[in-house]
């Protein structure tokens, strides 16, 4: 359990010594207190440990897949046919060609999230820089496809026609346009925010435990529970980053 690294959270003089936003700091790992732009960090190990383990998982069990699947092959196929399943209702067979960039997306956010709850490791999709990095890419990915589809139509997209007065419609424009811009901010924060949050209730409850003594099983009860809401969430939050992506993908390939 993420929870269970309490070393930064015991009781000191009968007190409780929570420190619950420690735990997102970002270190070097060859020591040293500044952090440069080359640094090799605790974010940067654990941004590659996801990447391994996606291989492990996604790439290893398949290269000699059988026609009764192992476990680990069967985790694979669901995995795919999950996202393969939410691409096709969003945005039809079309969309297919994009494929294998949501099922990226949705596969490194998923084992990011996940990780962040093991002991002594550390959460990459709580910080803004990683998830605006994301929520920036899917933004240019979904601009540039509309307007190589769609030309300066895709303009339109931002026109309600269905408006009842020029001025209306110029003032929806606006609306629109600045809701569009909005996208990143809010995909990456949404993210980033309830990875943060989750994880900083589950240090102040483990603060607890060596405080209260004997009566530390009541916080440690609370922490499974939100342990495994925690679980759920770090699922749900890579399928709402993920589902967005394919909305607006949607945009740009069907205006309107």
């Amino acid at each position: 359990m993420r929870a269970c690294d309490v070393a930064s959270s015991e009781a000191s003089g009968g007190g409780i010594n929570a420190h619950p936003m420690d735990q997102f700091m970002v270190k070097s790992l060859f020591g040293g207190d500044g952090v440069g732009f080359l640094t090799i960090t605790n974010q940067t190990l654990w941004l590659a440990i996801a990447v391994l383990i996606a291989v492990a998982i996604l790439v290893l069990p398949v290269r000699n897949a059988g026609l009764v699947p192992s476990r680990m092959q069967s985790v694979a196929e669901l995995a795919y046919g999950f996202v393969r399943k939410m691409v096709v209702d969003v945005l039809g067979e079309e969309g297919l060609k994009f494929f294998p960039y949501i099922f990226t997306v949705f596969i490194f956010i998923a084992i990011s999230n996940v990780q962040g709850l093991l002991p002594w490791s550390f959460t990459t999709t709580s910080h803004i820089a990683v998830t605006a990095v994301l929520a920036l890419a899917v933004f240019i990915t979904v601009t540039v496809i509309g307007f190589m589809r769609h030309g300066l139509h895709f303009i339109s997209l931002f026109w309600v026609s269905s408006a009842p007065t020029v001025v209306l419609r110029c003032l929806l424009f606006v609306i629109e346009l600045i809701s569009y811009f909005v996208r990143p901010l809010s995909h990456s924060v949404r993210l980033a925010g309830n990875m943060m949050a989750g994880h900083a209730v589950l240090k102040v409850f483990a603060a607890f435990v060596p405080a209260l003594g004997v009566a530390g099983i009541i916080p440690i009860g609370a922490m499974t529970g939100l342990f495994a809401l925690e679980l759920l969430v770090a699922f749900v939050q890579a399928y709402i980053f993920t589902i967005l992506t394919c909305v607006y993908l949607n945009d740009a390939l069907h205006l309107h």
